[in-house]
Order: C-alpha cells, then sequence, then structure tokens
C-alpha cells in the first residue's frame, strides 16, 4: 500500500523551501548566523579598545623608537666579560644598549649588575637569543632601531678552537655573516667589530703593525680572519661605516669592582692565563700550568702584549665615535710591549700575595712565540694610548673583584 503520508523523520529546521527555482534558507538559521557575527564583531572592538588603554599598546617601546641625540647601540656578546664591560662604558656615556646573549659563555649576574646600575627605562635592555638563529636575529632587528652594532659575541680560546675548529667557524665567521645581513636589511649603517691579533698567526717581525701580513695558525685566528674579509667585502659597496680593532691579550677588569672576569668552571683548562693564576692562588687548581718553555723568546715562554679591559673598552667607544660612513678603519689595540709568561706569573704572584706552583708542560696546540703591537697609529688617528699598563697594578684591581666574588656573579 502506497504511503502518501508525510515524512516527519526529516526536521523542519534543516529544509529549504523550494518556490520558482531558488531556494529560501530557513530564517531561524539566518538570525542565528547573524547574532554570531554581531558578537563576534562586539568581542573584538571591546579587545581593541582595552589593548589601546593599556600602556604597552599606546607607548611604543623606546628601544624601537629613534630619538634625537640618543644613540642605541646594540653590543652582541654583552653578558661576557669584554661585552659587559664595554656595556657598563656605553651607559656612562649615555649610549642606549640592547645585550644580546645566549649565555654560553657570558654571566646573566652581570647583565643583572648593569641593570641595578642604570634602572631608568629606556637605558638598557637584554635579550636571550642565538646569533645562529637568523629569524631571531631578524626579529630583534625589526624590533629595534639601532644606530650602531658592537659586535663581541665569539668563542675565543686558541686550544679550544683546535680541537672542536667547526664550532669556531660557525660561531665567529658564519654568527658574522647572521649579523650583517641583518644591518644590511635594516639599515644599521655603522660597525665596530671586536678582531684579535690572532689573525696575524706569528709574523717575522715585531712589533705588529696593521699592515702586517695576516696569516693566522689556528682556526680563531683563521675564523676571525674570514669574518674580517666578509666585513670588508661587503662595506665596499654598503657605505657602512666600519672599525675593525685588533686587539691583544686582555687582563683586568672594572676598576669600582662592579664587573669582573667569572669564567664557567667547565672552560678553566682553556681560559686565559690571569684566569688559570687566580684559580691557583684560590686553591681551585694545584697550581698553574705553563705550556711550552722552548720557545725562541728571552726566557723560553711566551710573549704576549697584555692590555687591560678598561683600555680596550675605551678603543672601541672612541672607534664608534670615529666611524665615518663608507670608510673601514682597522686597528692594533696594545700597549706596544711584550711580557713573558714567566713574568705574567711573578707579577700574578705578586698582586695575590700566594706563592703559585707552576708546573712547566708542553706547547700547547695552535700557539704563537712572540706577539706585540705597534700602537703607533691608534694613538693618531683616535688619539687612543693605553693608561692602564702597570702589569701588577691591573691584576690587582681583578684580584679584589675575584677575592670578593669566590662564586663569580652566582648561578646564572
Amino acid at each position: 500500500m502506497l504511503n502518501f503520508g508525510r515524512n516527519r523523520t526529516q526536521q523542519r529546521s534543516t529544509r529549504s523551501l523550494a518556490l520558482g527555482g531558488m531556494d529560501y534558507p530557513d530564517p531561524k538559521k539566518k538570525n542565528n548566523f547573524v547574532g554570531k557575527i554581531i558578537l563576534a564583531a562586539t568581542l573584538t572592538a571591546l579587545c581593541i579598545i582595552m589593548l589601546k588603554q593599556s600602556p604597552a599598546f599606546s607607548a611604543p617601546s623606546q628601544f624601537g623608537l629613534r630619538e634625537p641625540g640618543v644613540t642605541h647601540v646594540l653590543v652582541t656578546g654583552g653578558a661576557g666579560y669584554i661585552g659587559s664591560h664595554a656595556t657598563l662604558r656605553l651607559l656612562k656615556d649615555n649610549y642606549r644598549v640592547t645585550i644580546v646573549d645566549n649565555l654560553s659563555r657570558g654571566n646573566l649576574g652581570a647583565v643583572k649588575v648593569l641593570q641595578e646600575l642604570f634602572p631608568e627605562p629606556g637605558r638598557l635592555q637584554f635579550i636571550y637569543a642565538d646569533l645562529g638563529d637568523p629569524k631571531s636575529v631578524n626579529k630583534i632587528f625589526s624590533e629595534n632601531a639601532f644606530d650602531a652594532v658592537m659586535h663581541f659575541a665569539a668563542v675565543a680560546y686558541v686550544g679550544e678552537s683546535t680541537v672542536h675548529p667547526l664550532k669556531y667557524y660557525h660561531n665567529i665567521t658564519s654568527n658574522t655573516l647572521t649579523v650583517l645581513e641583518a644591518m644590511a636589511a635594516h639599515g644599521v649603517k655603522k660597525l665596530i667589530y671586536s678582531s684579535t691579533c690572532a689573525t696575524y698567526g706569528e709574523p717575522e717581525k715585531m712589533p705588529i703593525t696593521e699592515e702586517t701580513p695576516q696569516l693566522p695558525i689556528n682556526p680563531y685566528g683563521k675564523a676571525k680572519k674570514m669574518a674580517e674579509d666578509i666585513i670588508k667585502d661587503f662595506s665596499k659597496t654598503s657605505k657602512m661605516a666600519v672599525m675593525i680593532l685588533r686587539y691583544f691579550n686582555v687582563i683586568g677588569s672594572d676598576p669600582e669592582g662592579r664587573l669582573g672576569e667569572a669564567p664557567r668552571p667547565e672552560l678553566r683548562e682553556q681560559g686565559r692565563i690571569s684566569g688559570a693564576c687566580f684559580d691557583a692562588a684560590r686553591g681551585i687548581i694545584p697550581g698553574l700550568k705553563v705550556r711550552g718553555t722552548d720557545y725562541t723568546t728571552h726566557d723560553g715562554t711566551c710573549v704576549r702584549d697584555y692590555i687591560d679591559v678598561t683600555d680596550l673598552v675605551d678603543a672601541h667607544v672612541k672607534a664608534l665615535a670615529k666611524a665615518e660612513a663608507g670608510k673601514v678603519g682597522i686597528y692594533n689595540v696594545g700597549t706596544g710591549k711584550g711580557r713573558s709568561v714567566k713574568e705574567f706569573v711573578e707579577a700574578c704572584k705578586k698582586a695575590t700575595g700566594v706563592k703559585i706552583k707552576v708546573d712547566y708542560l708542553d706547547r700547547r696546540p695552535g700557539d704563537y712565540a712572540e706577539v706585540y703591537s705597534d700602537p703607533t697609529k691608534i694613538n693618531k688617528e683616535l688619539n687612543w694610548t693605553a693608561q692602564y699598563t702597570d702589569l701588577e697594578q691591573s691584576l690587582k684591581v681583578a684580584w679584589r673583584w675575584q677575592k670578593s666574588h669566590l662564586k663569580g656573579y652566582g648561578s646564572s
């Protein structure tokens, strides 16, 4: 039997009525849809109003703005030994500073000291980031109005570079390229590059001048020279203002005792001789290991030009002030006087008042016999001369910080 009744299994709310070839949606469904749109629009408008009323929305970060009379400097590696001292000097000279550091070698404690010294808004900010990440670097440049870059970030131990060369080429050469690309993309036209005397290798003549051939003999020096070459090639067409500072062995600390050198414990074997001397004086290590006593020097040990960190920072700041668009300035930063490792150890003993035990071992791979600078050019062109040239006194200043910071900056 045929069923002529209506089929009630289909719900009316989902049906459309056909008339004259046109479909007409159910009015109830249409009203619900319109209501949802109105609700969404209302909520969006409320969110926008609330955001506009918040300080973060109405007042953009001072670091993202250019202000007359204010120079904003990006300091890469600003949590490190030299970078933190450079940041301190820049802040004292009324620069605005952004530190970028991944803390692999730097200390967050140093950043905290700087933040406490300069708490005013718009003076100092710290960004935790790795220069090996191009996206992060580009984001940093897009969100901040930098006028200049002071590029310190690098791994910097000769011995370590011979064991892990790829790490050095990546960290120094590749990361410098990333910084340059970001500078080019965002119109930052001034670069102060922190290089090293290790790019000269082992020259035949002393003292070293800026014209001495660069023939590095270890991956650290080679990676730095590669970075220099990239910078110089790029500057030829970019009209960038570039200063390259090749400095020698750094010692000392802030004369007022606010900052110092606090290498990570796992890097003590690779660290600077001053750090090793202080560790031996504090009893952290049983004695000092002098590597190499058969070099062609007056006492058989390596001869180096020791530059106080305060003088080194002064050279960087003067280079920043003198940098000119379209020009590349290259300067050696040293005292012009070489001191042997044995002489350094004796000065350290006097500075600390401790009879440090000394063990004489074979040479360290990648080391060179004698390196010291001729500072004539930087003295003439930047009016810079090393002021802290008393080796024992520089070590005394650093030792005072070490004694008052037995755990460095504490936990990071």
